[in-house]
């Protein structure tokens, strides 16, 4: 009997006119699926593609007098670091000048880059002193997704010369009008070309002609007798002859050559044009490298792995050692056993070339100073590194205190005075902190410094 009462509720469900489920329709089911993908990708870009660059920090310089007067950076696109310090069969070097400069005068080593290595990611790096994030693939790693600092921008006055690829992207976030270029056609890149090193002599030749007219141009020759200049020279031609006729042909080790011999002119000249006063620092180096096949962009040893050669004021001369460490077997096979190989991350350059010119470090640089480049005393290297702790620390404290400050009701503020020591406190970064105070405090139309803020509480 009580089998027949549990089981007649089951048959009657079964035999009575029951509701049917109810169920999604196809069309709404695809809408909700497609919704929920959208919701993922959006949250993709929203997550990695928004830059960590903060704005807002205060510049942080050294104190003291910094050893060079001014830098000459020398970037030879495209250039591995095999292809310059290795020797051909006859134990000769493809860059006799450069092979000179780190056995007798410099400090050497390799320049770790990231992926990718592209050449505005490596630029960036080298001269803004930070590892450009993901949001820049949306303009193709050509322009400036979000603005930021670098050497450039910090010096007195900075001159350039190459590809209009590259130096405008400086230029454009500068602040001020003292960052120039000249730049050739961007038709004269032509990857297809015999002779691609001739970019980097159009280079080297008008840089030789614009120093000449400075001497009958008083106001251009004063200009490049001040302090903190920076000369730029972009040399696009090794790695358009490394795309054209891959790094092991002899146009790419021919376009080394040519550009060694450029390098020596240019030094040359501009000691002589300053009257050897010995205010000049030299850094060559690549912002990428380049695998046998002639492509970069991924991480093989061959593209990531670039040189690095420093001289000049304030720069260490050559470290004679008996031995050393390394997880490769370069320095046997370059034949540089017997001087210290000084290793560095690509970001790491950035802080070494303010340090040398005595401009304020790049405020979004996350570079190490390299003490071992440094010929100076242990006071400047102590100042130094200080300088580049208080400044890398200060990428922190500004979105913390922003987050703090943001993230205070009216209730939370005891007093007038209490409020006005916490904005005061974030007075260099004044527009952030009025933006989202404007919303807190509920008040028409966003505060312009600030006093407003304050008045307003």
């Amino acid at each position: 009997m009580l089998m027949e009462t549990s089981c007649c509720p089951v048959t009657a469900c079964w035999t009575s006119p029951c509701q049917p489920p109810v169920t999604m329709g196809i069309p709404v089911f695809i809408l909700a699926g497609l919704l929920v993908h959208f919701v993922f990708l959006v949250s993709i870009f929203d997550i990695y593609f928004s830059s960590p660059l903060v704005h807002g920090m205060t510049p942080q310089q050294t104190p003291l007098p910094p050893p060079a007067k001014r830098l000459v950076l020398f970037v030879a696109d495209g250039l591995r670091a095999d292809s310059l310090y290795e020797l051909d069969g006859n134990n000769t070097s493809h860059a006799p000048y450069l092979r000179g400069i780190l056995e007798n005068n410099g400090s050497w080593g390799i320049s770790h880059t990231r992926v990718p290595t592209e050449s505005r990611p490596g630029h960036v790096a080298l001269i803004a002193g930070f590892y450009e994030d993901v949001s820049a693939v949306a303009k193709g790693w050509k322009e400036n997704p979000v603005e930021f600092d670098s050497v450039f921008n910090e010096s007195k006055y900075t001159w350039s010369w190459g590809s209009p690829d590259i130096l405008p992207m400086f230029a454009k976030g500068a602040t001020g009008d003292h960052v120039y270029t000249f730049c050739y056609t961007a038709e004269s890149e032509d990857f297809g070309a015999q002779d691609a090193s001739k970019l980097d002599t159009w280079v080297f030749d008008h840089v030789k002609s614009f120093f000449n007219s400075s001497r009958s141009n008083q106001t251009l020759f004063s200009a490049l007798n001040e302090e903190k200049v920076v000369l730029f020279m972009h040399l696009l031609g090794i790695d358009t002859n490394g795309h054209a006729h891959r790094p092991n042909s002899r146009e790419y080790k021919e376009n080394i050559r040519k550009v060694d011999e450029g390098v020596k002119e240019i030094a040359s000249m501009l000691e002589s044009f300053y009257g050897n006063d010995g205010k000049t620092a030299f850094i060559l180096t690549s912002d990428h490298g380049m695998t046998d096949w002639g492509s970069h962009g991924a991480g093989h040893p061959s593209e990531t792995l670039t040189p690095l050669i420093v001289w000049g004021a304030g720069v260490n001369y050559p470290q004679k050692v008996t031995s050393q460490f390394f997880e490769d077997n370069f320095l046997k096979e370059w034949k540089l056993e017997n001087l210290k190989r000084l290793d560095v991350n690509q970001a790491d350059i950035a802080p070494l070339m303010a340090s040398l010119i005595g401009v304020p470090f790049p405020l979004n640089s996350v570079g190490t100073l390299p003490l071992e480049y440094l010929n100076n005393s242990a006071h400047f290297k102590a100042e130094s590194m200080f300088t580049n702790a208080v400044q890398v620390l200060e990428q922190f404290k500004v979105p913390k205190l922003l987050k703090g400050l943001c993230g205070y009701e009216i209730g939370h503020v005891n007093s007038r005075a209490a409020f006005q020591s916490l904005v005061v406190e974030s007075w260099h970064v004044a527009e952030e902190v009025t933006g989202c105070w404007g919303v807190k405090l509920n008040y028409a139309g966003r505060a312009s410094t600030v006093g407003d803020l304050c008045s307003k509480y």
